[in-house]
């Protein structure tokens, strides 16, 4: 699992979700507009379904979401609080 948890791994599974964005720079995905309440919705449930963790209703927040490093700090999180 920890080998998962990668930049690389959340950034293809973000690409996935939705392409041709700058994850690996693009720090203002949500206060940008760049992903829409969609986009996060399809993040979270890939998140749920790639790396086994829930993500809770208080931790849907523009700062979680504004870039793939804040997105992969949450799930690291979340599975340290989960395992």
């Amino acid at each position: 699992m920890d080998d998962d948890l990668t930049l690389d791994h959340m950034i293809e599974l973000l690409e996935d979700v939705k392409g041709n964005v700058d994850y690996e720079n693009c720090t203002a995905l949500v206060d940008d507009r760049v992903l829409d309440s969609f986009d996060i919705l399809s993040i979270i449930s890939s998140i749920n379904d790639e790396f086994d963790v829930s993500v809770p209703a208080k931790d849907i927040v523009p700062d979680n979401f504004n870039s793939a490093q804040a997105m992969l700090d949450m799930v690291k999180r979340l599975v340290d609080e989960e395992g």
